[in-house]
């Protein structure tokens, strides 16, 4: 939310309607990639939904909301997320030489961390290493990615409990409420706030220094919670989907947004 506190609104619409768009690619593309991926590995049919949906939309956040609305086992989402995190400690190395590799702009780095890196404390990592600019697009392609976590998670509680699997979904306008991230609401309230002059120039440095104190403790969290044990429970098979879907997905996106940047001038 104090993240917010960076950015006007200006900044935001500044994202730009290729960047939703290719959101929406990588969305469409993550969930049904690593659905066929996990099938054909033949790991457990819940275990994929957990990986395809903490693939496509928001990591952690994204797997826990989804574990409880399909009754998926605590073991399936623990070892999700232990994969989801792991991927993204790593892509806090790779992504930033990549990017100087291909000299990617800030504008396109950064969006391109926003959309290939899963957990929000990562992807703003990756996107920051880079630089301060790239770090703030980084947030806002990820942000867009976190507000569609309600949707995505309500179109797997109706199919798991159509196959009697899960509980039935009675209120569909509750559980996209509960589901949301309400921190989306807070970082778009906040940035309202600055971009009206409510804040004072040292209270915007101020709160841009405590986002970035909190930030630091999520990191500590990210190692306190990447367990590599957790990794090796289930054997080599859902480690090898997760580091090949996230593989594919980050060359791909990497690709459209080169295209993007070099071929059409869009960034």
């Amino acid at each position: 939310m104090l993240l917010g506190a960076r950015f006007i609104l200006g900044d935001i619409l500044r994202l730009g309607g290729a960047s939703l768009i290719l959101v929406a690619i990588e969305l469409a593309l993550s969930l049904t990639f690593m659905t066929y991926l996990g099938r054909w590995f033949r790991l457990s049919p819940k275990l994929t939904s957990l990986l395809a949906v903490g693939s496509s939309v928001c990591g952690v956040s994204a797997i826990i909301a989804t574990q409880g609305a399909i009754d998926a086992e605590e073991q399936d989402a623990s070892y999700a997320i232990a994969a989801i995190l792991a991927l993204g400690a790593v892509s806090l190395f790779l992504f930033p030489l990549i990017g100087h590799a291909f000299h990617l702009s800030e504008h396109a780095y950064g969006l391109w961390a926003g959309l290939a890196v899963d957990n929000t404390a990562e992807a703003a990592a990756a996107g920051a290493i880079y630089s301060d600019t790239a770090g703030k697009f980084a947030v806002l392609a990820k942000t867009c990615r976190n507000a569609l976590i309600g949707f995505i998670v309500l179109g797997y509680a109706i199919y798991w409990a159509s196959k009697g699997q899960a509980a039935e979904v009675k209120n569909k306008g509750a559980f996209l409420w509960k589901k949301f991230p309400k921190f989306v609401l807070g970082f778009l309230l906040i940035s309202l706030l600055a971009t009206i002059g409510f804040f004072t120039k040292p209270q915007l440095t101020t709160l841009g220094n405590l986002s970035r104190w909190a930030f630091l403790l999520t990191f500590a969290g990210v190692g306190l919670r990447t367990s590599f044990r957790q990794l090796t429970k289930q054997g080599a098979r859902p480690l090898i989907v997760g580091t090949l879907g996230e593989v594919v997905i980050a060359a791909i996106t990497l690709g459209l947004i080169v295209a993007a940047d070099r071929v059409l001038h869009l960034f």
